[in-house]
């Protein structure tokens, strides 16, 4: 049996004939650049999210972006961030100028971890720490980073605080006994529309979520290049719209999100149930989820990332058998090419590399059978036992 990692059909033939319709009304209205549909998807993504306020922009990596802009953050900055990512989530430091710091991760969430976090601050003289002007925690998979440690640390050293939400939609945590939602925590949340994320739209899009009135009146100006009106430009910004086709296509799928939460949950539950069943040792690890009776999505599964000894000859097996996977991700920061100037080498960052030589996702998507799982499974016995 034939096993995509991702097959979008399945919610599309949900929603298609209302996506079409929504879709049409837009282009019928002639209204492409910006309004209704970007101000009701804000209104709507700040109500999912908990906070007072959301912007819409091009994308999650813009989102990250303009989120540096509104704090300043340019040459001779620092900005401190998880080690293991995808690349955006560092590469918009380095494009304004400014030096990512790497910090590990932990072993089990695969998020930043506050201890590390806490040790690159400390170790920092006084006047390298003044350069620090954000934190960027990211919320990997699906699943919050440890935000309670990161919120008191941010607090302690007065730095702020930018959460990489792209995987991260409706997932949630705890913070002093009450449940909080990935991008009302920090200062800012960002998150991707991307068509492979769990509220993901027809293209590129993002948005970014934010309590305070003043950096999101901001981050208005600076995605309209800084113009307060056409032509006149009080600060320096880009073009970092969002697009009201994609943003209506995300407002037909936002009340549908939490199902498909439950539905990627729920598969995951039987992928833990059919590893638990195979008794295969240490070969492999499940997902680590952090446990909860309040929570109804601590982990809401936009990859399920299994630890796999022999990781590569697996998937290769996998492939033969035509069983899609992949690797999130094959190399940490410290190693790309692109940042081997700031000095980094193999060792540095042990939980990060040990990581990136085991890590495998399998197909989650909402929609799979029952039948792909066993499948899956099967196979990954097949190639452990042989």
């Amino acid at each position: 049996m034939k096993v995509p990692l991702l097959d979008l059909r399945p919610t599309l033939e949900e929603l298609r004939d209302e996506i079409v319709d929504a879709v049409t009304k837009v282009v019928d209205s002639t209204r492409y650049i910006m309004g209704p549909e970007i101000d009701g998807l804000e209104k709507e993504i700040s109500v999912y999210c908990g906070t007072k306020d959301a912007v819409g922009v091009s994308s999650g990596t813009d989102a990250l972006l303009l989120a540096l802009m509104v704090l300043d953050v340019g040459p001779g900055d620092l900005v401190l961030t998880s080690n293991f990512s995808f690349f955006a989530t560092a590469g918009v430091v380095a494009r304004l100028n400014a030096t990512p710091v790497f910090v590990d991760i932990d072993p089990d969430s695969f998020n930043i971890d506050p201890e590390s976090l806490r040790k690159t601050l400390t170790e920092m003289d006084a006047e390298t720490r003044k350069r620090v002007k954000a934190i960027i925690p990211v919320h990997l998979y699906g699943q919050c980073a440890d935000m309670a440690a990161i919120l008191a640390i941010s607090k302690e050293f007065e730095i702020p605080v930018i959460e990489d939400g792209a995987q991260a939609i409706g997932a949630e945590c705890e913070i002093d006994g009450k449940k909080r939602s990935a991008g009302s925590l920090g200062d800012f949340g960002c998150f991707s529309f991307f068509p492979s994320k769990n509220l993901g739209c027809l293209g590129d899009g993002g948005i970014v979520t934010i309590n305070n009135t003043e950096w999101a009146d901001l981050l208005r100006l600076k995605r309209v290049h800084g113009g307060e009106r056409k032509y006149y430009h009080r600060v320096i910004g880009g073009n970092f719209r969002l697009d009201p086709i994609q943003a209506t296509v995300v407002r037909v799928k936002l009340p549908h999100l939490n199902n498909w939460h439950l539905q990627r949950q729920n598969n995951a539950d039987h992928y833990n149930k059919l590893f638990a069943e195979a008794a295969l040792g240490g070969k492999i690890r499940i997902p680590f989820v952090e446990h909860s009776q309040t929570l109804q999505n601590p982990h809401i599964y936009n990859q399920y990332v299994i630890r796999a000894e022999r990781r590569d000859e697996l998937q290769s097996f996998l492939a033969e058998n035509e069983i899609a996977s992949e690797v999130y991700y094959p190399l940490p920061f410290h190693l790309q090419e692109c940042f081997l100037h700031l000095g980094g080498k193999e060792g540095d960052f042990p939980v990060s590399e040990v990581a990136a030589n085991e890590v495998l996702a399998l197909p989650v998507y909402p929609g799979m059978t029952v039948e792909m799982r066993e499948t899956v499974v099967e196979h990954i016995v097949q190639f452990y036992q042989s």
